[in-house]
C-alpha cells in the first residue's frame, strides 16, 4: 500500500470520528427544550415583579431555585417600566425606592426588558421552562411603543411570552409620570394591543376601574372606556390586573356608609357583566396584590361573594402575588396564604384552575404563538 493511500485512510478515519462526536451534539441542540418537571406545587404566579421602581431586585437564579422552589411551579417575570427619579432638591440624601416616597417624577425605563432577558438567558433550560418573561419597558402613550415591543422580540427571540404589567390609570402613579398622560382612548394603546394580538402576546394591563376617593353610588369613571377598549381587541388575550382595584380604589359601593362587605355585591355585578359578555371572552382578571386580598377576605360576606364569583367563572381568573423583589420564599407565599378562607370555599375544579390550570392554558398558548411568529418574522 502506498504512503499516500495510508495517509488518505488515516484522514478518513479522523473525519469519521469527528463527525460521530459533532453531529449528535448538533442534533441535540436542535431539539426543543424539555418541559419543566412536574411537581406538587401550590400555584403558578401570574403577576410577579423581579425588580422595583429603581430597577433593583432579586437574582433570577435565586428566585427560581430558592423562592419559587417546590411551592411555585411557574411564574411570570417582569420588571417595572417606571423609574423613580432621585431628585436631590426633593428628597436630599434620601434615595427613594418607591413612588410614594418622593414627589419627583417617574419616567419610562426601557432597559428593564434587556435586563430581564439577559438574566433569563443565563438560566439553565430547565429553569427557563418555569418562567414566562414579559415586556414592560414602553410608554403606552407613545405611537412608537409597538416598535419597541417588536424590537425586543427581534433582539431576544425565544424569551418573551407577553407584555405587561403596564399601566394606564393608576392612583398616585399616573399623575407622576413625565410626559403625556396615558389614556384608554389613545390610538397608541390600540396599536400596541393590535400588535400583541397579531403576535400572540398575553397582555397584563393595570387600569383602575375608578378614580381615587370616588363618590359613592356613581358609575366608575373608567369602566365604560375600559370595556370599549376590551371590545375593540377581541383577538388579544388581556388580563385585567387586580380586578381593577387599588389602595384607595375600593370595590364599587352603592352608598357612602357602606362597609367593605356591602361593597362586594355591586362590584361582583360589574365583574359578572364582563365575564358573561360573549364579546369579552378574551378577557381575564388576575387576583394579585395583597390589597386585593384584603378586600376579598374583609368579612364573611366578602369571602362568600368572592368565592361565589370564582366558582361561577373558574376559567377566567388567575392567581398572582404581585410581589416585588421578595427576599425569601416566606415573602413569596404570604399573599397566597391570605386567600386561605376563599380557597377553602372553592370547588376542586375552580381551585385547580385559578391557582394553576388557567396560567398553564393561557401562557402555554402564548408561548406557542409567539415562537411561531418569531420563526416567521425574525431573521
Amino acid at each position: 500500500m502506498s504512503e499516500s493511500i495510508k495517509r488518505l485512510g488515516l484522514a478518513l478515519a479522523i473525519m469519521t470520528a469527528v463527525c460521530a462526536t459533532i453531529i449528535p451534539s448538533a442534533a441535540f441542540a436542535r431539539k426543543p427544550q424539555p418541559p419543566a418537571p412536574a411537581m406538587a406545587c401550590l400555584f403558578n404566579d401570574g403577576h410577579f415583579h423581579l425588580t422595583n421602581y429603581v430597577q433593583q431586585g432579586t437574582d433570577m437564579v435565586k428566585y427560581v431555585d430558592e423562592i419559587m422552589g417546590n411551592k411555585v411551579c411557574r411564574s411570570t417575570v417582569f420588571g417595572i417600566p417606571l423609574q423613580q427619579t432621585w431628585s436631590y432638591g426633593n428628597s436630599g440624601d434620601f434615595a427613594p425606592t418607591y413612588y410614594l416616597q418622593s414627589d419627583a417624577p417617574l419616567y419610562y425605563y426601557s432597559f428593564t426588558d434587556a435586563y430581564i432577558a439577559n438574566a433569563f438567558l443565563k438560566l439553565s433550560p430547565e429553569q427557563r421552562q418555569r418562567l414566562d418573561p414579559m415586556i414592560t419597558g414602553f410608554n403606552p402613550a407613545d405611537m412608537y411603543a409597538t416598535d419597541h415591543i417588536r424590537r425586543v422580540l427581534e433582539t431576544y427571540p425565544g424569551v418573551f411570552s407577553g407584555i405587561g404589567e403596564f399601566t394606564i390609570h393608576k392612583e398616585f402613579v399616573s399623575s407622576k409620570v413625565a410626559g403625556e398622560t396615558a389614556s384608554l382612548t389613545n390610538p397608541a394603546l390600540d396599536r400596541l394591543l393590535d400588535f400583541a394580538g397579531e403576535v400572540g402576546l398575553v397582555v397584563i394591563l393595570h387600569n383602575d376601574i375608578d378614580m381615587p376617593f370616588a363618590k359613592a353610588g356613581a358609575e366608575p369613571v373608567f369602566l365604560t372606556q375600559m370595556k370599549d377598549l376590551l371590545r375593540r381587541h377581541p383577538k388579544t388575550t388581556i388580563i385585567w390586573a387586580h380586578l381593577g382595584l387599588g389602595r384607595v380604589v375600593h370595590p364599587v359601593q352603592d352608598q357612602a356608609s357602606s362597609g367593605a362587605a356591602e361593597r362586594s355585591p355591586r362590584f361582583r355585578e360589574i365583574v359578572d357583566s364582563i365575564l358573561s359578555d360573549p364579546a369579552l371572552s378574551h378577557v381575564y382578571f388576575d387576583i394579585s396584590w395583597d390589597e386585593v386580598a384584603k378586600y376579598a377576605v374583609s368579612s364573611p360576606e366578602a369571602i362568600a361573594n368572592t368565592a361565589a364569583m370564582l366558582n361561577k367563572y373558574p376559567d377566567r381568573f388567575l392567581f398572582g402575588t404581585d410581589n416585588v423583589a421578595p427576599a425569601d420564599q416566606a415573602a413569596q407565599l404570604r399573599v397566597f396564604n391570605m386567600w386561605d378562607p376563599i380557597w377553602a370555599r372553592l370547588t376542586p375544579e375552580a381551585s385547580r384552575k385559578v391557582q394553576i390550570g388557567n396560567y398553564e392554558r393561557v401562557f402555554d398558548g402564548a408561548r406557542a404563538r409567539v415562537r411561531n411568529w418569531e420563526q416567521t418574522n425574525v431573521k
